[in-house]
C-alpha cells in the first residue's frame, strides 16, 4: 500500500544507502576485473598452462575460464588493457572493459587514440561508454555497416487497460485496512496490475488489482510473457545471480587477505618491539653487573686496607708496650721474613692503585677517587711510604706532601656543596651574571672541579651569561640574539647578526640551515641577546 499525497523520508534515505552500495559493488568489480587481467598476461605470457596439459592458451581459456565467457571474454579484456597500455597518463580515466571497448580499433595510432581519449574527457570529466564511442567516431569516423535482415520473433503486445472514468471497486482483501470500502477510480493505472482509487473520505490509495473485486477491475494482476521470453528472463536471473555470489565470494577471499596481512604486520610490530626491549633490558643488565663487580673491587679493597690498618696498629700496640731490650730473640728470622713479605704485598697493592687514578670509575668516579686517596694518605702516614703517599697525591691531583693532600681532601669533601650551590643559582628564572659569581666565587679555587660536574648545558648557559655582561648594549653584527617577543616561536631559537642595514638587521637562525630559507630581517627593537633557557 502506497499513500500518494504523504510525504516518506525513509525512502530517500533507504534509495542513497542502496545507490552507494550498488556502485561500490561494481567499482569492486571493475578493479578485480583488472587484477585478473595483470594474471592472466602472467599465464599467457609465462605459458604455465602448459603445466595442466592444455596444448594452447585457447584451450586453457575455453576449459577453466567458460563461465565467465571463455576465450572471447578474455580477448575483451586482453583488448581493453592494450588500450590502456597504448593511451599512457590517461589510462587512469578508463575504468572498465566497456569503455575501453570502442577505442581498441584506434590501438595502433597510439596519437588518435589518445586525442579521442582528450576529447572525451573534455565533453566529460567523468565519461562512459557513450563518451569514448563518439570521441572514436570524431577522430576517425567509422562507417556504419549493413545490417541482415532478420525476421524477430513478434512479441505479443500486452493491451493496455481501458480504465472507465469514476469506475466503483469494493477492497476485496480481508487483510487491508480498508476491506469492504467502496472506492472510485478517477485517474489512470501507473501500471497493469495496480489502481488508483480515491476513497469517500478524500484520500487516494495505489492499490493492488488483487486486493480489489475482480467484477469491478478485469485486469490482468502481473504482466504476461510468451513461453520463449519467460525462459530467456529465468535463465538471465540465473546467471545474474550466480554473477553476484562469484562476485560476494572474491570480495569476501579479497578481505580476508587483506585482515590476515594487516593482522602479520602487527604481530611483527609487536614482535619487533619485544625485541628491541629485550634488547635494552639486557644491555642495562650488563651494566648493572660491571657496576656490581666494581664495588665489590672497592668494598675488598677497603677491607683489606682496614686489614692492613688494625695490623699495623696492633704491631704499634705492641711496640709501645714492650722495650726494645724486652724483644730479645722473639722476633726469629722467619718471622721477619712473614712481616717484611706482608708489608711488601701492602705496598705492591697500594702502587696498584695508580691505575684507577688513569681511569677513574665512570659511576661517582670524583667521590671514590677522594676515598681511595684518603685511604692511601691515611696508609703512608701509618707505613711512612713514599709510594703510598704519591700513588694518593696523583689520585687527589696534589702536591705529594701531607699538608697539600690534607687541603686537597677538604677540597673535594666542598665539592658537592658547591655544585649544588651553582646549579640552585642557575636554575632561578632570570639568572644574571652577577648572581653566578656571588656564589661562585667562593669556590674559586675548585672551578676546575665543580666546572667538570657540571653539565654541557650549564657550562653554556654560564659562558652566554659571562659574555652577556661584557657585551655592549646594542645588538651589532655578530651578536648572538633571540626575538623579543614571548609569544612567538622564535623567543626560545638562537640566531646570529650577520648583517647590519641600519634600522634593520638581517638575522640567520641555526635553525632554518637546513631550509631554504636561512635569515630573515628585523628592527633592533624586536631583538634581544640570546640566553640559554
Amino acid at each position: 500500500m502506497l499513500t500518494l499525497n504523504r510525504s516518506e523520508t525513509t525512502s530517500a534515505l533507504d534509495y542513497s544507502n542502496l545507490n552507494t552500495s550498488i556502485q561500490e559493488t561494481f567499482t569492486a568489480i571493475d578493479r578485480f576485473e583488472w587484477q585478473a587481467v595483470d594474471e592472466i598476461l602472467q599465464m599467457r605470457e609465462q605459458q604455465l598452462y602448459l603445466q595442466a596439459g592444455y596444448k594452447n592458451f585457447e584451450e586453457y581459456c575455453q576449459r577453466e575460464l567458460y563461465a565467465w565467457g571463455g576465450y572471447r571474454r578474455i580477448n575483451q579484456l586482453l583488448g581493453a588493457k592494450k588500450v590502456i597500455d597504448a593511451v599512457g597518463e590517461l589510462g587512469g580515466h578508463i575504468k572498465n572493459e566497456r569503455q575501453a571497448r570502442p577505442l581498441l580499433r584506434l590501438v595502433r595510432e597510439p596519437e588518435k587514440l589518445k586525442q579521442a581519449v582528450a576529447i572525451a574527457l573534455k565533453d566529460n570529466p567523468s565519461p562512459g561508454e557513450s563518451d569514448f564511442a563518439a570521441a572514436a567516431q570524431k577522430v576517425v569516423p567509422q562507417l556504419p555497416r549493413k545490417k541482415q535482415s532478420i525476421q524477430e520473433p513478434m512479441v505479443p503486445k500486452i493491451q493496455e487497460p481501458v480504465v472507465p472514468k469514476s469506475a466503483k471497486v469494493t477492497v476485496s482483501q480481508q487483510s487491508h485496512p480498508r476491506y469492504g470500502e467502496e472506492g472510485t477510480i478517477e485517474a489512470d493505472a501507473p501500471n497493469h496490475w495496480q489502481q488508483i482509487v480515491t476513497f469517500a473520505d478524500g484520500e487516494r490509495l495505489l492499490i493492488n488489482n488483487a486486493d480489489l473485486d475482480a467484477a469491478s477491475v478485469p485486469f490482468p494482476t502481473e504482466p504476461s510473457y510468451s513461453p520463449q521470453y519467460s525462459e530467456a528472463i529465468a535463465a538471465l536471473k540465473e546467471q545474474h545471480q550466480k554473477e553476484l555470489e562469484r562476485l560476494q565470494q572474491e570480495l569476501r577471499i579479497g578481505l580476508q587477505s587483506e585482515a590476515t596481512a594487516r593482522a602479520e604486520e602487527q604481530v611483527s610490530e609487536q614482535i619487533q618491539s619485544l625485541q628491541n626491549l629485550y634488547k635494552q633490558q639486557r644491555e642495562q643488565n650488563i651494566q648493572l653487573q660491571q657496576r656490581l663487580d666494581e664495588m665489590e673491587g672497592l668494598r675488598k679493597l677497603e677491607i683489606e686496607n682496614q686489614q692492613l690498618l688494625s695490623r699495623i696498629q696492633e704491631l704499634e700496640n705492641a711496640v709501645e708496650e714492650r722495650p726494645s731490650q724486652q724483644w730479645g730473640n722473639t722476633m726469629t728470622q722467619q718471622a721477619t721474613k712473614a712481616l717484611n713479605k706482608q708489608v711488601k704485598q701492602a705496598l705492591e697493592k697500594t702502587i696498584d692503585l695508580r691505575s684507577l687514578a688513569i681511569e677513574p670509575p665512570k659511576e661517582n668516579a670524583q667521590e671514590c677517587l677522594r676515598l681511595m686517596g684518603m685511604a692511601l694518605k691515611n696508609l703512608a702516614s701509618a707505613m711512612n711510604n713514599t709510594q703510598a703517599l704519591e700513588a694518593a697525591a696523583i689520585i687527589l691531583g696534589s702536591e705529594p706532601t701531607p699538608t697539600a693532600i690534607a687541603y686537597r681532601a677538604e677540597q673535594l669533601e666542598m665539592l658537592p656543596q658547591a655544585v649544588s650551590d651553582i646549579r640552585a643559582v642557575l636554575a632561578k628564572p632570570g639568572c644574571s651574571w652577577q648572581e653566578f659569581w656571588n656564589v661562585a666565587q667562593e669556590y674559586e679555587v675548585m672551578k676546575s672541579d665543580y666546572w667538570a660536574e657540571l653539565s654541557i648545558q650549564e657550562t653554556d648557559l654560564i659562558t652566554a651569561l659571562q659574555n652577556a655582561s661584557t657585551e655592549p648594549n646594542t645588538i651589532g653584527v655578530g651578536s648572538i640574539v633571540a626575538h623579543a617577543d614571548p609569544y612567538r616561536t622564535l623567543y626560545v631559537e638562537r640566531g646570529e647578526v650577520v648583517e647590519d642595514l641600519g634600522e634593520e638587521l638581517i638575522v640567520a637562525w641555526d635553525h632554518w640551515k637546513e631550509q631554504s630559507k636561512k635569515a630573515d630581517r628585523y628592527s633592533r627593537d624586536e631583538l634581544r641577546f640570546w640566553q640559554p633557557q
